[in-house]
């Protein structure tokens, strides 16, 4: 269970870290004046809570074969398995315990850039969205013609280094059934969400 906690927690760390690189800077760790700094690069804040959370879940993770091992014991024990659980349990629980503060420090202090996000999204000039062209024009299309249409418009627009939404506009079994408007509409990435909004009011909810 420790295990499958700091695995958790260190999958968020990572995503984190991963997130705040130069050139995706959607999310970044709460900064204060010399933390996370650079010894020769005076320009880099580096993720290190996430760091630490990663590199204790590693060794939290490792524990788990040594325990495992340790189930394999003669009779009374005797003759050391019960010395690999006193060396692996006490290290697993401060370690996860560690964990586990350092995530609330890291998530209380997140620095969140929905405009970094907003940007990132149009790079693929309509392309993220291109699923949910396709399902507008399955009930007319038909599901596998509707694929084989919106991926040709994509391929092009990919090849061509054009919007989605002006391939489409040249498919004229794409203009039968939508506008410009309603395609325009349907590559908005906010438009197409399913439950996410209902998920994380759910776990917010549970959480308070």
């Amino acid at each position: 269970m420790l295990a499958l906690i700091s695995a958790t927690l260190a999958k968020l760390a990572q995503e984190i870290a991963l997130l705040q690189r130069t050139e995706i800077g959607e999310l970044e760790e709460g900064y204060a004046p010399g933390r996370g700094g650079s010894s020769t690069m005076p320009q880099k804040r580096n993720p290190i809570t996430c760091e630490a959370i990663i590199g204790a879940s590693r060794v939290v993770r490792q524990m788990v074969p040594a325990m495992l091992d340790a189930m394999l014991h003669d009779n009374e024990r005797a003759t050391g398995p019960w010395h690999v659980e006193w060396l692996s349990l006490p290290e697993t629980a401060i370690l996860t315990h560690g964990i586990v503060v350092q995530t609330g420090r890291l998530l209380d202090g997140l620095v969140v850039r929905p405009e970094r996000m907003g940007a990132n999204l149009k790079l693929t000039r309509g392309l993220i969205s291109s699923e949910a062209v396709m399902m507008a024009l399955a009930p007319a299309l038909g599901r596998q013609r509707a694929h084989d249409v919106v991926y040709d418009a994509s391929m092009r627009a990919i090849e061509r280094g054009t919007l989605l939404v002006d391939e489409l506009l040249a498919e004229p079994e794409v203009t039968t059934h939508l506008e410009r408007a309603a395609i325009e509409r349907i590559l908005d990435p906010s438009s197409y969400v399913g439950l996410a909004g209902q998920f994380v009011d759910r776990v917010l909810g549970r959480a308070g």
